[in-house]
Order: C-alpha cells, then structure tokens, then sequence
C-alpha cells in the first residue's frame, strides 16, 4: 500500500496493545550479541529499523534465530566479533549506525556503514567525535560528517565527554566503546535523554554508575547472557493517546506499554492541555518499567513545550503538534532545532502538512507556533519519507472534513508495520466495548 485514505472517526473506546519498544529493541540485540552466551528476546519489534541492527550483528559473526517475528535467539560473541565481508547496510536507522559505530570503534579491523539516501543525510560527527578522543579512526564520506562511515577500530582510551547536547544514542555509543577500553568512561548530558542503555546494561550485569546527569562504565566487562522481554513502544503509543485526548467522550486503555520514566514526557504534555491520564506501573521487569496508561478525552487547551522536557518527548513532537492544532489557543514548540535532521526536516514537514490541513502555524528555526482551535480539512498529504510524519498526520486525518490522503506510507515500516490495522479497527468501531477501568478516574482531575 502506497498511501491511506482517512476519514473522521467515531468516538475512540478502544482497548489496544502497541509493538515492542524501538529504542529498546535496537540495544537488546546488541548487547545480547555482547554476551557471554545465549540470550532469548521476546517481545522485540520486527520493524524495518530493528531488523537493520539485527542483520548488522549477524554481519559481525553473531548467530541470530528468528523461530517468530517478535522472538529473537541470540548467540553471544563475548565482545569479539568478526570483520565484515561487506559494507553493513543501516537501511533508514541512525539509532543502528551509531550505536554501531560504538561497537565497532573497538574492533581490530575495518569496517563500513552505510544507509539509504535519508540516512545519508543526517550527521555523524556527533558521533565520531567523542569515538576519535578515545582512539577510532573514522572516515565521514558523505558532506559534512555524514555517512557512508569508514570505521578503523582498535584499543581504545577512556574519556569523560561533555555531550555538546541530550542525546542517547550518542551517550549509548560511547557507553558502548568504554565497555572494551582498561579505565572509567564518563559521559556527561546537559539534560536527561532517555536511559534505555544504562539500564539495560545495570540488566544485563555491566554495572554502569549513574550519578545525576553523568553516566559512568567501567571497561572489559562482557554482559552476562539474560533472556529480556521488550515491552510495548510508548512512541508508538501516542498517537492513539493523543488521539483519544483530543476527542471529548472518547475513552483509551493501552496495555503492556513501557513506561520508563524518561519515555513519558508525552503524557504529561496531555495532562497539560486538560486530558485526563492515568498510569498504572504493573511491573519492573528486565530492568524496564512497565504497565497501562488509560486516557479520557476533553476539550484540549495550548501549551509550552520546551527546555529540558524536549529530549524526554523529542520522538512525540510530530503528533503533539496534531494536538495543538486540535487544541483550543495557542501551543510552542520551542528547543527543537534537532527535529531539523531527523529522517526528514521535522519542522518544516509539520508547518506544511499542518497548514495544507487549513490549521494555523508559524514555522520557527527550532520549533513551531501553533494557533489552534481552527478546523482542519482533509487534504492529500506527502510523508516525506518519515514514518512519525505519516503516522501524526494519519491521527490529523481522524479529525479532519472530508478525506486525508498520507502518500508514501511504506516509511512506516520502519517503527510501527502493523499501524494502518490499528487505524482500521479504530475506524470500525462504532459502539463502546466493555472496558475495564484501571482504578477510579476523577471527573476533574488528571494523574501521572
């Protein structure tokens, strides 16, 4: 299917589960090719991205085992893995060439990554950077730092690194280098990103230190085999959620969701703008928090969104847009140049669609000024080749007169391959199931 045809949908009273977790998913797979032995990943998503890191560590000498889509069997290298006989292709994922290019930093042989034309846009030296400093020597053969990336590996040093700005995959790149260097690598973020990988790794018996906004590892320690279960990706979860929210009478219970502490900005974005949200945390397992967010819609009102809560929601900017456009005054996106280099401009392809769809945006250099409360028409809408664009703007299409049409949606495979039967069964219900309430729900009030 090369694109969707959306119309406005009943009132959301839907009970739903969402696939395994993307950034979790990425790091299981290599950590478990790390190990000591073998290691069993349930729940793991079989996205177009996923896959990449998957058939890159089988590239590297690490046996895989597929027996179901989301079961992966991975027999652990101990850290030493093999050279390449080819360029390993990254396809559209830069969570697989960077957190790669931690690993094979370490390596003694040479080695290449490569991507699709998106991909190939997006910049490395982020990157490569902090991996120099510690003794990798890399070759950026795209324009400005970008990939194909030219990897001589070896024995590297410790470093304590400044990170420039939050990010995770960069933390996790070099987090993932210090665990073959003799010394202490520090890695130190001037805001929380998300924590997947020192979690992990505290799971996976590597012991990182935490201590405020400075993350610390200890070299030569190889991660012990453990089977890990991938709980369901709150990114891909908000779209239903922030669909539900915008919709007064509707009612959302998503179940088996990851509820890690520097995932959940998006719900309290919501809480903000008047939805009524509870979490309930049913578990710690695997290292990984995780539950059922329920949600009732209401009348939506603008909100800021900026600073330090940026990198906590930096995946959700595309669809809380969609919020504000649905919500009534004014909401800011402001901190948010990095949506600048994502698979896509981010800002610019949000402007676009937002204002094809009648809703009135400012466009910002790091960020937008939404005027809700404007209502939107349906309107036939590029993807730019960016799944987050073409699944926010799906959710627009729920709200909007007439039909929305989101061209190129194969991008979407890369995250979430089964959304487009989630937005169906959405579209088809037309009465209130029977669903349980997680605990007592206050008319007025919102929890998080």
């Amino acid at each position: 299917m090369s694109h969707w045809k959306i119309k406005q949908a009943p009132v959301i009273q839907n009970e739903i589960t969402v696939p395994g977790d993307k950034s979790i998913s990425h790091r299981a797979v290599i950590l478990a090719g790390l190990s000591n032995g073998t290691c069993v990943i349930n729940g793991f998503l079989p996205s177009e991205d996923c896959m990449c890191t998957a058939n890159a560590m089988r590239a590297l000498g690490v046996k895989i085992e597929q027996p179901q889509p989301t079961t992966l069997i991975v027999h652990g290298k101990r850290r030493v893995l093999t050279a390449p006989e080819a360029p390993i292709d990254c396809g559209n994922s830069g969570t697989t060439m960077r957190l790669l290019a931690g690993v094979l930093a370490a390596q003694p042989f040479q080695s290449t990554l490569t991507g699709d034309p998106s991909l190939s846009r997006r910049p490395m030296k982020r990157v490569m950077d902090p991996l120099s400093q510690m003794g990798a020597t890399f070759s950026a053969q795209g324009e400005k730092g970008t990939p194909p990336l030219v990897i001589n590996g070896g024995k590297l040093q410790p470093i304590h690194y400044n990170l420039p700005m939050a990010s995770a995959q960069v933390k996790s790149a070099i987090l993932l280098a210090g665990m073959f260097t003799k010394g202490k690598t520090s890695v130190t973020e001037p805001a929380q990103s998300r924590n997947h990988t020192e979690r992990m790794m505290s799971y996976f018996l590597v012991h990182p230190k935490v201590d405020e906004l400075t993350v610390s590892i200890n070299g030569e320690q190889t991660p012990e085999s453990r089977d890990f279960t991938v709980p369901g990706d709150i990114s891909s979860a908000a779209f239903w959620l922030a669909a539900a929210a915008a919709q007064p009478g509707s009612h959302l219970i998503v179940r088996d969701v990851g509820l890690n502490e520097t995932r959940t900005g998006v719900l309290g974005v919501l809480i903000r703008m008047g939805a009524q949200v509870r979490e309930v945390v049913e578990e710690v397992e695997d290292g990984e928090v995780r539950g059922s967010v329920e949600i009732k819609g209401a009348r939506l009102k603008g909100t800021m969104i900026c600073g330090k809560e940026i990198p906590n929601v930096i995946d959700e900017i595309p669809i809380l847009a969609v919020a504000g456009a649905l919500s009534h005054g004014k909401t800011i996106i402001a901190d948010a140049k990095e949506l600048r280099v994502k698979e896509t401009d981010r800002i610019a392809a949000i402007a676009k669609n937002l204002k094809l769809m009648g809703a009135h945006v400012t466009e910002r250099e790091d960020g937008l000024e939404i005027e809700g409360g404007f209502p939107l028409r349906g309107a036939k809408l590029p993807s730019y080749g960016d799944h987050r664009i073409a699944m926010a703007f799906a959710i627009a299409g729920l709200f909007a007169e007439g039909e929305t049409v989101i061209e190129d949606v194969e991008c979407v495979a890369t995250s979430y391959p089964n959304f487009h039967e989630t937005l169906e069964s959405i579209l088809k219900t037309r009465r209130e199931p029977e669903i349980p309430v997680i605990g007592a729900l206050p008319a007025e009030e919102s929890e998080a």
